[in-house]
């Protein structure tokens, strides 16, 4: 009882009826809080009327979206916010509902605003609030406003879309236009970008392949041109290869910053060499012009020796010392050899005489003439050298007396001369020891000359010493602070105990090569003492670590050794093919391991360079040779090269020929120094001018290509706009194919396929034609003879009624084909022997069939068994060749004329349609 009382009570809007719900709708008033809440709820009712009519009722959109959200699938509730807001019901002016549409989200809802609205602004609202490139392609294509078609049209951006709406926007063909401009336009940049990107990665190939190529004269050129070029590309590079660009480029550089810290190293060796070069040439000077003043002076004395051997002994250091580091230039090494040879001769003369000194002296106090001479004769004292004191007395007490005094006197007035000019140029130089011993010999000598004849030399000598002495001061001036400098430094050095014996050995070593470079000036016995009591020290606590150096000099020098008889059994058996960069880098390996291994015994150190410098020359002779040899192979590649250039040869076979003279190139290795370079440059000319060559072969074909395209263009065009107008126009056509033929093979592309496909067409069309125009042609004489047609049928209805059986003969004006005489001399005979009336009714029908099949290619469901009898037969007949529409028309016509005698009766039952069928083949497609 108390659901039925909440029933009873209940508002009608509630009613478990759906009719009475939908009545009481009409009684709520939406403008009533409490029955606007009962509207909306009926808006979402069960029954699909009931919702309709609330709807119907409210006119707030902001309502109706609010119940959309909570409801989107109701069919019902979508169609009222379309009519509220396209216009259709309610009363919500433009602004309104523009302000409603710009916030909508439901794309559904948008495209039927913009397909339905009654305002242009409304529509063009809507549809600047779609975003499916689906949804703006519906709206350029069927929108009604072409300002809201456009509109849509314009915010299509992919290529699927635009091809979607250049094939179905056939309602604007503006939007058409515009759609295939702009989809032509995105395919033309995606081209340009496709072929962009391919260029920069072509390019981004060459730089990779060139960052892992060896290093060549042109490979910074190279470098910096695929640079330029990778720089000059408009396009923006993706990020890898960007990377990518990086990474190769970075490759680059390192392989030319090492070729010029090579190239750098080369120059720093090389100008070492001179400053080496240099070193030795003064040495040798110093001891040439030592030796070259000994001859100069009236006598040699000890002094003068001494001072040679010092020399010497400086020379010989310094010299092996720079061998160590540099090879000796083989004309420095012949002047040094020279100069110790003399030397040597200086040396052994000066030992004999001084081994027979004390029997000269006993001679020349016993006044034995004899003796005296064969003693002399003993010691053989060459006679470029100026004698000894004790030689000269043994001289003038062998001579007796003195040559006369004029011949005498010129000559050693002369040599006076000539020494004063040279000591005039020894102060020039500042040679202080030189000038002191030339200045020394002159005074000697100046005592022995008479005072007349030395007169006009006594102020030349006289201004001279003044300077010499001037010198000798200035020496002193010098000389004596820094020689007590260096007393300080050595008793210093002699009690520091912090440092390495290395360092103290080396700091003592310049101290005292310090201390002998002074020489005599300001000179004292004490600073002496001094100075050699410190060393001494020192040496005292160098000799443990002496010894050790020793050992260490031993195992160098049987390191140097063992490099030296590597190096000998080298050039001993060198290989027929060696590479002279391998010779170069066991040169160079071997010059650092020879460094590595230093220093060595003095006593051997000498003979040990002497037999490396051999080597090294042997060696570096070795790779001058292979260097040759390569730079000859070189040259005969060259020659190669420039002979393949004259020969005729296709291109491409010419370059790939290069390529591998290339290869060949590159793995001769280097020809020498100066050489290489004009080689390469020789040989690249060669392979630029074959490549070249095919780069011309291939920007030809490309050129005949691109005519052979536009020669088909204008053959397409020009077969498009000829039409044939009679079969024997075929001529034409097959003409116009030979020059197709003639044309190919064209370039493959989207343009060859496009002028294919189009050609195809065209051609298609031009054979459907010319078959049509034959089957015109076929009819049209058909017709011609249709008189004839006519009598016979008129003869066999007279020779079916048996009156009278006559043949029907040919007019003469008549000019009929064989085929067509043929049957009809078979028609006259088959009226002497006619077949039966069924049979002949079958014949014509199977006539009508066949003309159905070729005008129609359909038959009535009767005619069936005689379409597939016909069709077997058209098999049969086509064995060999397939008949055309015009042949098969001929034949039947041909047929038609032969069969006989047909009766009234039959030929009305079929002529209707045989003239409709062969009236429909005769109709033309329009040009």
């Amino acid at each position: 009882m108390p659901g039925f009382l909440r029933r009873l009570l209940a508002p009608r809007w509630q009613h478990p009826d759906a009719k009475v719900r939908a009545q009481a709708i009409g009684r709520l008033d939406p403008s009533r809080p409490e029955q606007r809440l009962a509207l909306e709820a009926l808006c979402l009712d069960a029954e699909a009327a009931v919702r309709q009519a609330a709807l119907e009722k409210i006119d707030s959109v902001d309502t109706l979206l609010a119940l959309s959200s909570q409801q989107p699938e109701l069919p019902e509730l979508h169609r009222r916010l379309v009519a509220l807001l396209t216009g259709q019901a309610g009363n919500l002016d433009l602004t309104q509902r523009l302000r409603i549409v710009e916030g909508l989200e439901d794309k559904g809802l948008l495209s039927r605003v913009a397909l339905e609205g009654d305002n242009q602004q409304l529509r063009l609202a809507a549809v600047a609030r779609l975003t499916e490139e689906e949804d703006l392609i519906k709206q350029a294509c069927d929108n009604g406003i072409a300002a809201v078609r456009h509109a849509a049209a314009t915010r299509v951006t992919s290529e699927a879309g635009l091809q979607r709406l250049a094939q179905q926007a056939r309602r604007d063909r503006q939007v058409v236009r515009h759609a295939r401009e702009r989809l032509n336009r995105l395919r033309t940049d995606a081209a340009s970008l496709a072929a962009a990107q391919a260029r920069r990665e072509a390019l981004l190939a060459k730089l990779e392949a060139h960052a892992r190529a060896p290093w060549e004269p042109l490979y910074a050129g190279r470098y910096r041109h695929l640079a330029r070029e990778w720089e000059a590309l408009d396009d923006l590079p993706e990020i890898d290869q960007e990377h990518r660009f990086q990474e190769a480029s970075l490759s680059c550089r390192k392989i030319i910053s090492d070729h010029e810290a090579h190239e750098h190293a080369i120059a720093e060796t090389d100008r070492r060499r001179e400053q080496a070069a240099e070193a030795r040439e003064s040495l040798l000077e110093a001891l040439e012009e030592s030796l070259a003043g000994l001859p100069r002076g009236d006598r040699l004395t000890g002094q003068d020796i001494a001072s040679l051997r010092s020399q010497k002994v400086l020379l010989a250091n310094r010299w092996q010392t720079l061998s160590d580091l540099h090879v000796t230039d083989e004309t420095l090494r012949h002047r040094y050899d020279t100069v110790l040879g003399n030397y040597d001769e200086v040396l052994a003369a000066w030992e004999r005489l001084e081994g027979r000194a004390s029997d000269i002296e006993q001679a020349l106090r016993e006044k034995d003439a004899e003796r005296l001479q064969s003693i002399i004769a003993t010691c053989n004292w060459p006679d470029t050298l100026p004698p000894t004191p004790l030689l000269t007395r043994a001289q003038q007490m062998l001579a007796g007396q003195e040559e006369p005094e004029e011949e005498t006197l010129e000559v050693r007035l002369e040599r006076f001369s000539q020494d004063l000019t040279q000591l005039e140029r020894l102060l020039d130089r500042g040679a202080f020891k030189g000038a002191s011993r030339l200045h020394q010999s002159l005074r000697h000598r100046a005592d022995s000359l008479p005072a007349a004849s030395l007169r006009p030399y006594q102020a030349t000598l006289k201004r001279l010493g003044a300077r010499l002495a001037e010198l000798r001061d200035w020496r002193g001036f010098v000389a004596g602070p820094k020689r007590e400098q260096l007393c300080q430094a050595i008793e210093q050095l002699a009690d520091v105990t912090d440092v390495t014996e290395a360092e103290l050995d080396r700091r003592h070593r310049q101290l005292v090569r310090d201390w002998k470079g002074l020489g005599d000036a300001a000179g004292s016995r004490e600073l002496s003492e001094h100075f050699r009591s410190a060393s001494d020290r020192i040496h005292e606590r160098l000799a443990p670590w002496r010894e050790h150096q020793a050992s260490e000099r031993m195992r160098n020098l049987e390191a140097r050794i063992a490099l030296c008889e590597q190096l000998e059994a080298l050039l001993d058996t060198p290989a027929a093919n060696a590479d002279p960069d391998a010779l170069r880098r066991i040169r160079d390996q071997a010059r650092e391991e020879w460094r590595r291994h230093s220093p060595v015994p003095r006593e051997q150190a000498q003979a040990i360079g002497r037999r490396f410098g051999r080597i090294r020359f042997a060696l570096q002779g070795l790779i001058d040779q292979r260097a040759k040899e390569v730079a000859d192979a070189k040259r005969q590649l060259i020659d190669e090269a420039q002979a393949m250039i004259e020969h005729q040869l296709p291109p491409d076979a010419r370059a790939e020929r290069a390529k591998i003279l290339q290869q060949r190139w590159r793995e001769l290795g280097r020809a020498p120094r100066g050489e290489e370079q004009t080689l390469w440059r020789e040989f690249r000319a060669a392979c630029d001018q074959i490549f070249a060559m095919r780069e011309a072969q291939r920007d030809d074909h490309v050129q005949r290509a691109r005519q052979r395209l536009d020669d088909m263009q204008a053959l397409i065009d020009r077969l498009d706009a000829w039409q044939p107008t009679r079969d024997a126009d075929r001529t034409v056509l097959e003409q116009a194919i030979d020059e197709a033929a003639a044309l190919e093979p064209l370039p493959p592309g989207r343009r060859t396929e496009g002028m294919r496909r189009r050609w195809s067409g065209i051609v298609r069309t031009r054979r459907e034609r010319l078959a049509r125009l034959a089957v015109a042609e076929e009819i049209h004489r058909w017709q011609g003879c249709r008189p004839l047609l006519e009598a016979h049928l008129a003869a066999d209805a007279a020779c079916l009624d048996k009156e009278d059986c006559q043949d029907v003969s040919l007019d003469q004006g008549l000019d009929l084909p064989e085929d067509m005489r043929s049957a009809h001399e078979q028609r006259n005979a088959s009226r002497r022997n006619p077949l039966p009336s069924n049979e002949i009714s079958e014949q014509l029908a199977r006539l009508r069939v066949h003309l159905s099949l070729l005008s129609m290619g359909r038959v009535s469901q009767h005619d069936e068994p005689l379409r597939l009898a016909i069709q077997v037969e058209r098999l049969n007949e086509g064995l060999g060749r397939e008949l055309s529409r015009a042949e098969e028309v001929r034949i039947v016509l041909r047929n038609l004329l032969a069969t006989g005698p047909v009766s009234p009766e039959q030929w009305q039952r079929e002529v209707g349609e045989l003239d409709s069928l062969l009236t429909r083949l005769t109709r033309l497609p329009p040009p």
